[in-house]
This record gives C-alpha cells, structure tokens and sequence, in this order.
C-alpha cells in the first residue's frame, strides 16, 4: 500500500481515461444509484446551512452509506472520534477568529479554510497532532480573511456535483471517496486503486466552478481490493491495516508545516480544448 497526493487542474475534453477493476454495480436497477446521488446530494447541500459557523467537521451525516466505506468500522468511529475532539480544540483556540474545515479520513486530517496569520496556521496543526490516533496532517489552511457565504454556498454546491457524478460513473466505487471543497479547489480523500484515482480525478476536474483538484489518496493493489469486497456486501469485515503510509507524520513536537503538501504538483489552466502543460 502506497499514498499519493497530487494537485491537479481540470482536465480538457478529449483525455484518456483509466478504468477500475472495482466498478460500482449498476445492473440491479437503476433507481439505486440515482437514490444514492440524491442522497449524497442532499447530505452536502444541507451543510451549506451551516456555513456561516467557523468550525465544519468533515464527517456529518454520511452513515447511510457507511456499508460502502472501505475503512474498517473501527476506523469510521475513530475519524468521528478525531473530528470531534480536534473541533473542540480549535474551537477553544481560535472561536470565531478563524474559519476551519477539519476532515478525518482513515486517521488522516485534512485542515482547509482560512486563519488570521501563518502562527495560527502552525498553532491550528499542533492542536490536532495531539488529538489520540491522527496519525498525519495535511495543512491547507490559507492565511486570508474568512471566506464568504457566497463562497462556501458555491464550494458546497460544487462538493455536491461532483459526489453525484462519481454514483453516476459505473466504473467508480463510490464508497471509497471523501470529497472535501474549498474556495473551488476539490480534495479527494480514499482507499482506492490507481485506475479509481485517475478516474476519479478525471471526473472531478470536468465539474464546472472546479479550480483545482488535490490528491489524498492511500493507493490499493487490485488483489488488496478484492479482499475488501466482502466488505462492501456486508458479509465480513477484513482486518484492519498494520502500517499506512503518512505525508506528514505527526511527531511528539509538531514541526511547521510545508507550504503545500508533499507531493502536490500545480499546473496552468490551459485553454478550453487544450491539456493543461504539465498535468498528469
């Protein structure tokens, strides 16, 4: 198992596109996955009713897709957990000082939204590498005045499309994606395989009012996904992982974070038609 965290821009018509081994099954009816978007949908259109607060966990409402998550039970609770704890920290710290948007995913934090200056950037990872069982961080958090109701209402709406297309898509396991938005640049967070990642990214970066995509992936081998499909049935649950990989581990004393995330490439916006120079 590997992680892989890329920043990619919209991609142009016309590009290859990867196909999963794991595709999200569609032959039963169609009417499931058209409920599940609705579903998924609604869930994220119903944050933007709380866009206005300075804290937004990253995990609400999600459980009743919960069977379709490839982490472990225990590790869907501990990220609860972790978001949970980690908000009352920053809360207490910063009030509504600072606008932060705190994702956990298989014990991995993202950290989007804006701070007042570059020490509560640093002061807001430390506060969260103490939280028991996070075992990275990924910073986002951008030194700017808090973002607009406007603004969040547009990185709601666009979080929201781009969950519906992956249901949509029927080489995609759609259970394997979190999804986070942030003054138009996407993050992807999941378990997912290469061919998934690329399809994935590729799909995100076609949504309209998308920027930027960012990738948080832990990257599966074929045959590691194949034993989690049991999983995905409901029938068994596999085991949970020994090691996983980090971008940035987090140490007894958090040291300042990197500017971007390890790994993460920005390229131009190229023109309409065109592949962006330098996009992979």
């Amino acid at each position: 198992m590997k992680l892989k965290l890329e920043s990619l821009l919209p991609m142009a018509p016309g590009l290859a596109e990867a196909r999963s081994p794991t595709p999200l099954r569609r032959g039963r009816t169609q009417t499931f996955a058209t409920g599940v978007a609705a579903l998924l949908l609604a869930v994220t259109l119903a944050g933007s009713l709380a866009a206005c607060a300075p804290l937004v966990l990253g995990g609400a409402a999600v459980g009743a897709i919960m069977a379709f998550d490839r982490r472990t039970s225990g590790a869907q609770i501990e990220d609860e957990a972790i978001e949970l704890r980690a908000a009352s920290r920053l809360r207490e710290a910063f009030g509504d000082r600072a606008h932060i948007n705190l994702t956990s995913y298989n014990r991995q934090v993202l950290l989007t939204g804006e701070v007042p200056n570059e020490q509560a950037k640093q002061t807001a990872e430390q506060l969260v590498s103490k939280v028991d069982n996070v075992r990275s961080i990924v910073n986002e958090l951008a030194v700017l005045g808090n973002s607009s109701l406007a603004q969040r209402s547009s990185d709601t709406l666009i979080t929201g499309k781009v969950k519906a297309s992956f249901v949509d898509e029927k080489n995609l396991y759609v259970g394997a994606f979190k999804v986070v938005t942030e003054r138009g640049v996407v993050y992807l967070m999941g378990r997912v395989t290469k061919a998934e990642a690329d399809r994935a990214t590729t799909i995100a970066r076609r949504v309209n009012g998308v920027q930027r995509v960012v990738r948080i992936f832990e990257i599966l081998s074929e045959d590691e996904v194949r034993r989690m499909a049991p999983l995905a049935n409901g029938t068994s649950t596999p085991p949970a992982p020994v090691t996983a990989p980090t971008p940035t581990p987090v140490p007894a004393a958090a040291a300042p974070a990197p500017s971007e995330p390890p790994g993460a490439v920005s390229t131009p916006i190229a023109p309409p038609g065109l592949p962006a120079s330098g996009a992979r």
